[in-house]
């Protein structure tokens, strides 16, 4: 897979180089005006819920055919094609066992 260049110019990518992070604590935060009620009620939580069931993330290699062929399938289900590919290999695993 090819690198992404950065969109920042020589000069800028040296300047930030050379930037040191500081901690929180050192951070200015009063110029930030603190939310409304309307704003607040406006927020949703962003991410995945909590769930005590999590799934573990893993790599697989797929030729491009096969991988192409599962998107369509689920794009005519409509759902992720993630999603897809694992009731396919929970299905199999139930058979098998």
């Amino acid at each position: 897979m090819k690198k992404k260049r950065s969109v920042l110019s020589v000069p800028d990518r040296r300047a930030a180089r050379n930037v040191k992070p500081i901690p929180d604590s050192q951070i200015d935060f009063s110029d930030i005006p603190e939310a409304t009620d309307a704003q607040l009620k406006r927020m949703r939580r962003v991410g995945r819920p909590a769930s005590g069931m999590a799934k573990q993330l893993i790599a697989i290699r797929l030729s491009p055919r096969l991988l192409s062929q599962l998107r369509k399938m689920a794009a005519k289900q409509g759902k992720p094609y993630q999603s897809l590919i694992h009731e396919l290999l929970e299905k199999a695993a139930s058979k098998a066992a």
